[in-house]
């Protein structure tokens, strides 16, 4: 069976904007705080403390594009000290289902993945680099200059 023996019910469309609002939802950090603010509305240190392996830096970067796509939402606390509490929006909750969709598969078909991975990883120890050739090649290209 080929790819094409079954047509697709629509042809698939992933234009600029569809690219960018993916790459901006869907990273490794994003993911992380999706995932803590399912659970609860947190503060920043909160989120930290919960990803202990994202720098302050990328972790105000994440909450900025997830606030300016609808996702999430700052909420200043009038306490002392002022703080910020970060929260999930109703938007942001409809993406739950169609990432524990992606989740799902890739649970399913992980150990075809793994397996594809090592037949890929075992022929490619067995190419030679880009550029290099056998020592009797370069001899060869030698004597002809």
């Amino acid at each position: 069976m080929t790819d094409t023996d079954t047509p697709a019910p629509h042809r698939l469309e992933i234009g600029a904007a569809h690219r960018e609002l993916l790459d901006q939802v869907l990273d490794t950090w994003s993911l992380h705080v999706l995932n803590e603010l399912c659970e609860r509305p947190c503060r920043f240190n909160e989120l930290r403390r919960a990803i202990p392996a994202v720098t302050q830096k990328s972790l105000s970067a994440t909450l900025r594009r997830l606030e300016r796509n609808g996702i999430v939402e700052r909420t200043v606390l009038s306490t002392r000290p002022v703080a910020v509490e970060y929260r999930i929006t109703p938007l942001g909750k409809t993406l739950r289902a169609p990432v524990d969709a992606i989740l799902d598969w890739a649970t399913a078909h992980l150990p075809r993945i793994d397996e594809a991975r090592d037949r890929y990883d075992d022929a490619e120890a067995e190419r030679p680099a880009p550029g290099i050739t056998g020592v009797t090649d370069v001899a060869a290209a030698a004597s002809t200059h």
